[in-house]
């Protein structure tokens, strides 16, 4: 179990009505761990700040909002070396198994007849 960590996360959750925009918002001031946020309705996203780990906040939201929430994105701002370097938490770029060997220009491969 990671422990809670200061971070800034970036979700999309699906806000029909200025209603469903209320409860979020509502949702978000009574949570202790959240300390800023922000929605935007057009975008579909909500931007947390605060001190937590990112998946228990997207899974309260999706419990009391029955709604489907994505974590699109993470910032870590407790990192060691004073938050003056962003952080992003994101697949690793794609690397392949295997390295072919290159032939070097002078060398000639033979013909099979």
């Amino acid at each position: 179990m990671s422990e809670k960590r200061l971070c800034c996360t970036v979700m999309r959750i699906n806000l029909d009505c200025n209603a469903c925009c209320r409860k979020v918002r509502r949702i978000l001031t009574n949570m202790k761990e959240v300390e800023t946020h922000m929605i935007e309705k057009k975008e579909r996203k909500i931007i947390v700040c605060g001190q937590f780990r990112p998946s228990d906040i997207a899974v309260k939201l999706q419990k009391k909002m029955k709604r489907r929430v994505e974590i699109l994105e993470i910032e870590d701002l407790s990192g060691g070396n004073g938050g003056e370097e962003e952080h992003y938490h994101h697949e690793p770029p794609y690397e392949p198994q295997h390295e072919y060997p290159v032939q070097s220009d002078n060398m000639t491969t033979p013909l099979l007849c």
